[in-house]
């Protein structure tokens, strides 16, 4: 029984993997697409969210000298990450195993925060959405990418429509600048911290 558990992890995990390096993903919107809508600086220090195997860390760290933190649950996918940095020679990467909760940064010291198809699968978003906003800079940027909500939703794929994201973004103390769909499935929202979260 445990083998078999076993199996069907590593089974998910390969498939999880597979998708998130996938061509077809950097085909619906490729890393350097989000990052160019965001105005990065070469000091910037950036914070990806549920980063995975690096699809947007790596991108990121190519385009600031200042640190790239790289947050995820997951130590066997954080290794691949890892491995891509090195490969990449990057220096500027640091892998953090955890939750948004376990994060060891100080308030107002990260530049940047990426959030890719990851904040459907948090809960409660609201304490995720005032986390960011804690560790953010004033007038920092925070970038999120998610799936619009389909007509026939698949109760397997938990989404979160473009206009509960921008109202949870409201009420967590940010002001959205910029809403894109690069597909019918996809949207993202570009948002900056405003000085105090609504109440």
């Amino acid at each position: 029984m445990n083998k078999n558990c076993k199996q069907d992890h590593t089974g998910n995990l390969r498939k999880k993997m597979e998708y998130l390096d996938s061509d077809k993903r950097k085909e619906q919107f490729s890393p350097e697409s989000l990052l160019e809508l965001l105005p990065i600086k070469n000091t910037d220090d950036i914070l990806d969210v549920g980063a995975g195997t690096g699809f947007l860390t790596i991108p990121a760290a190519k385009k600031t000298d200042g640190m790239v933190y790289a947050l995820d649950i997951d130590p066997k996918i954080l290794q691949i990450a890892n491995s891509k940095a090195l490969t990449e020679e990057l220096e500027n990467v640091r892998t953090i195993q955890g939750e948004m909760k376990d994060l060891p940064l100080s308030d107002d010291t990260i530049d940047i925060v990426l959030a890719s198809l990851v904040l459907h699968e948090i809960k409660p978003l609201s304490e995720t959405l005032q986390l960011i906003h804690q560790v953010l800079k004033e007038n920092g940027y925070f970038a999120c990418v998610e799936l619009e909500v389909e007509e026939q939703p698949n109760q397997n794929h938990p989404r979160i429509s473009s206009i509960i994201m921008e109202e949870e973004l409201n009420k967590a103390g940010f002001k959205v600048s910029k809403k894109l769909h690069p597909t019918e499935s996809i949207y993202v929202l570009i948002a900056q911290k405003q000085n105090q979260p609504m109440e």
